[in-house]
């Protein structure tokens, strides 16, 4: 992403505005997306969809996909060695689990900030499975809430709480620069790209783009 933003900017001719790039993502590229938005600064909006653990779902939270999961079933290559000190049963540290972590998810998302995030995900009935913690992820948004707040953006509009905060019903979105949608249908994000689409043009304008 960074190279292609490069790319657009040392070339004005390719039709390519650098400062309205924005990233997607599923599943494994939903982790990619997070973390592309939250270390290149240059990136407009993130969609992040599905993502899971190492995305935008708390390790803490004990549910579905856990830190071992990501760091011992053949994903370790995607983490940092760092990552995976804390998935180890035993070693001369001795056991760490996710409760030892410095940071958690929610953190990956207020670096995003005040920039774009729209967090995305389906439900389970139509096959995005309940192990990429779709609660988990809504947890971490709201904990994220305070990082767009501080820099005069819009966080998911909740209370705040993100123990008690209720998911908004499915195909309901909700929030500001921070967004969080959940749709009905499963492990894509082909269903809210409309609802990207709408909500992102409220901050990215579009020159020539045609007016409803």
């Amino acid at each position: 992403m960074s190279c292609l933003i490069d790319y657009f900017e040392a070339n004005p001719d390719s039709g390519v505005d650098p400062a309205q790039v924005c990233i997607t993502g599923v599943s494994r590229y939903g982790k990619a997306a997070l973390v592309a938005t939250a270390f290149e600064t240059r990136i407009a909006a993130g969609f992040v969809a599905s993502s899971g653990a190492g995305g935008a779902k708390l390790h803490r939270h004990i549910f579905g996909e856990l830190l071992e999961n990501v760091a011992g079933r053949g994903e370790y290559h995607w983490m940092a060695g760092n990552y995976l000190k804390y998935a180890a049963e035993e070693a001369a540290f001795k056991k760490k689990t996710a409760a030892d972590l410095p940071v958690d998810q929610h953190q990956l998302i207020a670096l995003c900030a005040p920039r774009l995030c729209f967090i995305s995900y389906g439900i389970p009935s139509k096959g995005d499975p309940n192990w990429v913690d779709a609660r988990g992820s809504f947890m971490a948004a709201v904990l994220a809430g305070p990082a767009y707040r501080l820099l005069g953006k819009k966080d998911l509009g909740t209370p705040g709480d993100y123990l008690s905060d209720k998911m908004p019903p499915v195909n309901t979105l909700i929030g500001g620069e921070l967004a969080w949608r959940q749709h009905d249908a499963g492990h894509t994000n082909i269903p809210n790209f409309p609802a990207f689409f709408d909500w992102a043009g409220r901050y990215i304008s579009t020159p020539g783009a045609r007016k409803k």
